[in-house]
């Protein structure tokens, strides 16, 4: 690898839906990108699969934070996934010269899924629940992302990937995100969400937490870190604990946070270290 620092972006939220913000965040990263960084970004696409899944009729559950999947609905999960959204975002990078590439985990065997259950306890019972073609990360291999990345390309990953046995699985973008960061041994992860980072009280402005390391993390799962901000965390634990040097959580609605962070070095958002930090 060489000196320039790399960098995964998972990308998600409202920055992907309003498509004046998408041309923002592709503005920072074409300043990111012509500044030398080498750049990888992940995204999934949960409103642009909900609306595929409606137009083609086909109802979907969520168990434990996770859409359950039916083999019909894969089919559509990958159209919007890969079709829409993927094409999408490197149709607007390469609109600002940037070499961006559209792929998923399939392509190169770059990740390889297993499927997932969801465990549910009942009483004394621990009961597992099928919830289709929906995976985890089994296996990463980097070799394709490495190659792209060695010739100043931008790799744009959907977290879409095929088991040994070639059954596709939607996986959630976040802890794909969090997986691949690690394997390619990052220097930054950055987490784009709706909101400025971690906070003690969501409804209090200043309650913003700046620094985590990891061992902060268990005390506060579920009662400060909830709902969709857990497979964000987890996927910063995931990218540290794999060979991610820092993970961040940023406001993807106020792109320019990325170059405020990574070219002028200011202290935004929620940082994650795997140590505590000393002053």
């Amino acid at each position: 690898m060489n000196d320039n620092k790399r960098v995964l972006i998972k990308y998600g939220g409202n920055a992907m839906k309003d498509s004046n913000l998408q041309e923002k965040v592709a503005i920072e990263i074409k300043k990111l990108y012509r500044s030398g960084f080498e750049l990888v970004l992940v995204h999934g696409g949960g409103p642009f699969i909900a609306e595929v899944l409606e137009r083609a009729g086909i109802t979907s559950e969520f168990i434990g934070g996770h859409r359950a999947t039916s083999t019909e609905a894969m089919v559509q999960v990958e159209m919007a996934l890969k079709g829409m959204v993927n094409g999408s975002l490197v149709r607007v990078l390469q609109s600002f010269g940037i070499k961006a590439v559209g792929l998923s985990g399939k392509d190169g065997g770059s990740v390889i899924a297993k499927k997932r259950w969801h465990l549910e306890v009942q009483g004394d019972l621990e009961k597992k629940i099928d919830l289709g073609q929906v995976g985890d990360v089994a296996e990463i291999n980097t070799d394709l992302a490495e190659l792209l990345l060695k010739n100043q390309y931008l790799p744009v990953f959907t977290c879409i990937a095929s088991d040994h046995n070639g059954s596709d699985f939607n996986i959630n973008a976040d802890l794909f995100a969090g997986h691949l960061a690690g394997a390619l041994q990052v220097d930054h992860f950055i987490v784009l969400t709706d909101v400025d980072g971690l906070f003690r009280d969501i409804s209090k402005v200043d309650s913003l937490i700046d620094h985590l390391s990891v061992k902060d993390i268990e005390p506060l799962m579920h009662k400060v870190i909830k709902g969709g901000m857990i497979p964000k965390i987890e996927s910063c634990q995931v990218a540290l604990k794999t060979g991610a040097k820092t993970a961040r959580i940023l406001n993807g609605t106020q792109p320019q946070q990325l170059t405020d962070v990574l070219i002028s070095g200011k202290k935004l958002g929620t940082t994650i270290t795997s140590h505590a930090q000393h002053n």
